[in-house]
């Protein structure tokens, strides 16, 4: 078996966000990895719809609008991050643009990841209704093993559907 020497976690900067990435550093830390990726995928759809704004004669910019989210995730990241001893230059953050479960699968087999770590949700069951998950698509279509996440709060939530 080999070792683990890249961990990919992708982010959608939720409320779960700081449990997943504390988890992912210690599972990187417990295994002493190579490589910690923090990935963010701003998703196309969402920069279509600032152009399509900025088409009615709006002063908004998809290019802005990507600069400012990138900006954003970043800073998002730093504070997730401010009480990791996990070593910086070990660390990688990608932010990039595009239908979010097809960017993260490529960038892993690009990345040549070992391993991913993520949540189980990013968003309300409402949104899960109506866009899909991403987290579902890439437990389907993923040939790099997942770790799935689970905070106190969701776990106790399943915990208590399943009926012993």
């Amino acid at each position: 078996m080999k070792k683990i020497e890249k961990i990919m976690v992708p982010l959608a900067f939720s409320p779960y966000s700081q449990g997943i990435v504390d988890y992912a550093i210690m599972l990187a830390t417990s295994l002493d990895v190579e490589k910690l990726i923090f990935i963010s995928v701003i998703n196309q759809r969402d920069v279509d719809a600032v152009e399509t704004i900025t088409a009615f004669g709006y002063e908004v910019d998809g290019s802005h609008y990507v600069e400012e989210i990138k900006k954003q995730r970043a800073a998002a990241l730093d504070n997730l991050l401010e009480k990791s001893d996990f070593p910086e230059e070990r660390m990688k953050l990608i932010i990039t643009v595009g239908k979010p479960a097809n960017k993260l699968l490529k960038h892993a087999v690009r990345e040549e990841v070992d391993m991913i770590v993520m949540g189980v949700k990013a968003k309300s069951e409402l949104a899960h209704a109506f866009t899909g998950s991403v987290a579902e698509k890439l437990f389907r279509r993923s040939p790099i093993t997942i770790v799935s996440y689970r905070d106190e709060k969701i776990s106790e939530k399943l915990r208590k559907r399943i009926r012993i």
